[in-house]
């Protein structure tokens, strides 16, 4: 009975512990709450109505833009030099800059006919044009797969180069800057950079290399594009 009772008054007295324990905390926290939380949800707010209104101004500047561009006809076109490219019955094909089309890959199992059928249906003259697929898959399934593709479209006379290196080093730019080390894309006037996922409209060609060609002062042209 001793050992029961003595049991019985430890057990009382660890839950009247607890007991306290818990209301010490919810007395502290009564005393906290206002003066910390409140302040708090308070900057939160602040900060959400902020970048709220960021996000309108943001809007409503990009649709001023827009509004002005649509009714002020500020298109590409007018405010540099564009001339369609032209067959020369003299000059032939030569009228054309030869242009390099660069396409890295990487394991693109799902996407690489779709992006070099793409490549290598683009409107330009065969003969100024070469297809360069920068091959980066770790897979040689795939690999070998990319390369019988290029084969393919090689057997049907396009001017296309499967390229692989030994290392990734600098990854995609990597493989972009070791692609322009061979001997027939130095021979190239302009490069053409397209994703693996990237489908280009066949005249893609035609309407951004004239950007190029007659405007010194413009080195890079950027297009919208439509992804596989």
């Amino acid at each position: 009975m001793g050992r029961l009772s003595a049991t019985k008054i430890v057990l009382e007295s660890l839950i009247g512990s607890g007991g306290d324990i818990i209301a010490h905390i919810i007395e502290i926290w009564g005393q906290f709450r206002v003066p910390v939380l409140v302040p708090l949800l308070t900057l939160l707010l602040y900060v959400s109505l902020a970048m709220s209104i960021m996000l309108f101004v943001e809007k409503v500047y990009m649709s001023s833009v827009v509004g002005f561009n649509y009714l002020f006809g500020r298109k590409t076109e007018k405010c540099y030099k564009w001339e369609e490219f032209k067959n020369d019955v003299e000059s032939g094909n030569s009228v054309y800059p030869l242009v390099l089309i660069q396409v890295p890959m990487f394991n693109e199992r799902e996407v690489y006919q779709l992006s070099i059928g793409a490549a290598c249906g683009l409107s330009w003259p065969s003969d100024r044009i070469v297809i360069q697929v920068l091959d980066d898959s770790t897979d040689p399934v795939i690999k070998d797969m990319v390369e019988v593709e290029c084969h393919k479209w090689a057997g049907k006379g396009t001017n296309i180069h499967y390229q692989v290196r030994d290392n990734r080093k600098g990854y995609k730019a990597g493989a972009l800057k070791e692609g322009l080390k061979h001997g027939y894309a130095n021979e190239c006037e302009y490069v053409v950079i397209f994703d693996a996922d990237f489908q280009p409209e066949s005249d893609f060609l035609r309407k951004t290399i004239p950007f190029l060609h007659h405007n010194s002062e413009i080195g890079l042209v950027q297009a919208r594009w439509k992804f596989v």
